[in-house]
């Protein structure tokens, strides 16, 4: 029997039971947008966070002394790096690189005369464009110049928190190159708001030449923050920054916490989408299965003219496959625009959740991304897993015998 034969049964049956078939088609559609939105979503927070990330905190490049390490954040001499502004200038002059920003990072407690916080104090060169979102985000007072002394930023959240204001004055105790405890009196000349809850609420600003002197480091830095114009040149870069006694990061090596969490929610979210296709899977098959049931005299009638029980199982398995590729087409569309509108609406996480997020920038409101090969995966998979559940309805009208149908009424 010709398939085409087949597939003209399988459409009859479908027509002949419509408004069960539509029921069946809608929630195919409904369930493959769904799971389209979610991976749309999941696309959109790795692709934003390693973004906003490598703008905000990593940039593409970091150089640092062989010996320093992030978490100690370690102001000893043979941690830094030495005349950062030269080496920072020699970068910056290479026609791949964007900026070129030297930082000084240390552990510092911000105190007033109510509450103290532990914060992480980062001296910057303003002219940097590097900072350029820094100084975007002022939202209050001014923006700091390299020469400011006594003047620090504080992030508008972290501020509001502690009652702080523009032009208050409070106090900064760091530990210093020597190993003493440095603690001076600091003006707020401003406050910003980088759209990132957990980087704002804690890091405080200062100038790179006071936060030099206020550590005691000298005329070193930490790192040096490299934004290059193509991000396909990192490895390239890296490979021709690469000297003794300097460790040449790169903007994966800097971001592997996002990438592994986001893997691991992946792997998370994949679980989920298989639960919601094996939910509409099953609404198929049971939908198959009644009208198996309902088409006994006919399944008799077909037996006793020779149909094979592998054709019956055949034209049963392509009414799956039918019902499942006009849902997976309409899922296709729906889900589409979905994650379009969404994309540009974005989801409100709240700045009380994301302000939980440290050590990436992430931002209060999530947008979701196309993910076209994600999309493929999904509709194959939800064709895949409706034609396989449907092996069952497809059985046991191949396993009904004639003489016991012909006389089911």
């Amino acid at each position: 029997m010709a398939i085409t034969t087949f597939w003209t049964m399988a459409y009859r049956d479908i027509v002949r039971n419509g408004r069960r078939a539509v029921t069946t088609i809608i929630a195919v559609a409904l369930g493959l947008m769904v799971v389209m939105l979610m991976a749309g979503l999941m696309r959109g927070m790795i692709d934003s966070g390693l973004r906003d990330n490598i703008r905000i905190t990593t940039g593409h490049l970091q150089l640092r002394a062989t010996t320093y390490e992030l978490d100690k954040m370690s102001l000893l001499a043979q941690d830094l790096l030495d005349d950062p502004e030269r080496l920072a200038e020699e970068v910056a002059a290479r026609a791949e690189v964007q900026s070129a920003a030297p930082v000084l990072w240390t552990s510092t407690i911000l105190s007033t005369p109510r509450e103290s916080a532990a914060l992480q104090m980062t001296g910057i060169n303003p002219d940097d464009t590097f900072h350029e979102p820094l100084r975007q985000g002022i939202i209050a007072g001014t923006f700091l110049n390299a020469d400011d002394r006594g003047q620090i930023l504080l992030g508008k959240r972290l501020a509001d928190e502690m009652e702080i204001s523009v032009g208050d004055r409070v106090s900064l105790a760091s530990g210093t190159a020597n190993g003493s405890l440095e603690e001076g009196v600091f003006t707020v000349a401003g406050l910003f708001n980088t759209g990132f809850p957990g980087h704002d609420q804690n890091t405080v600003i200062m100038p790179f030449a006071q936060a030099q002197a206020f550590t005691d480091t000298g005329d070193r830095a930490s790192s040096i923050i490299v934004m290059l114009n193509d991000r396909e040149d990192t490895q390239a870069m890296a490979m021709a920054l690469d000297r003794p006694g300097i460790t040449v990061l790169t903007w994966e090596d800097m971001n592997q916490f996002i990438l592994q969490t986001m893997g691991a929610a992946n792997g998370f979210y994949y679980i989920i989408y298989v639960i919601v296709i094996l939910v509409v899977a099953i609404l198929i098959a049971n939908t198959l299965l009644m009208s198996v049931f309902e088409r006994t005299r006919e399944m008799g009638i077909l037996a006793s003219l020779g149909m094979k029980d592998s054709q019956v199982m055949v034209m049963i398995l392509l009414e799956a496959a039918v019902l499942a590729l006009i849902g997976i087409a309409i899922g296709l569309i729906l889900g589409l625009g979905a994650v379009f509108y969404m994309s540009r609406v974005g989801v409100n996480m709240g700045e009380d959740t994301m302000s939980l997020v440290e050590g990436m920038a992430m931002g209060s409101r999530l947008y979701p991304a196309m993910a076209p090969d994600q999309f493929a995966i999904l509709s194959l998979l939800m064709l895949g897993i409706v034609v396989l559940v449907s092996v069952y309805p497809a059985w046991v009208a191949a396993r009904m015998e004639p003489v016991e149908a012909l006389h089911t009424f």
